[in-house]
């Protein structure tokens, strides 16, 4: 059952959604920047890793919360991808489940919705 979406409408997700692709990307970059500069002055003690030492036990929380949003960031920059591209194929809006037109109160929630509310766990 497609609808198709009025064109300001998607006009208006589509720019959320690339606020959200540029936004991550840059959340992305911004660790990897971060990772980096740990790398890089990690040569004494007191910037090692090892979990056994006290600053190296917090610096390596502080790597595993950075790696843990980054991963983050990565899966929804793929959601934002794959809604984009969705929009570009004329499927944006509809539920992979079943078919059925994704309210637009959902889509301004989560732009990158795929799935109705009541399907949302099925996927």
């Amino acid at each position: 059952m497609a609808r198709k979406l009025a064109a300001t409408t998607l006009k208006r997700l589509e720019k959320k959604l690339l606020a959200e692709k540029e936004r991550l990307e840059e959340v992305i970059a911004e660790v990897d920047r971060q990772r980096e500069e740990i790398r890089l002055t990690a040569t004494g003690s007191e910037h090692n890793v090892d979990p056994d030492n006290m600053d190296g036990g917090s610096l390596a929380f502080e790597m595993e919360m950075e790696a843990s949003v980054q991963a983050n960031a990565m899966e929804l920059l793929a959601k934002v991808n794959k809604a984009l591209g969705k929009m570009k194929d004329g499927t944006y809006g509809i539920c992979e489940v079943s078919g059925d037109p994704i309210p637009v109160a959902r889509l301004e929630a989560l732009p990158y919705a795929t799935t109705t509310v009541e399907n949302a766990g099925k996927v």
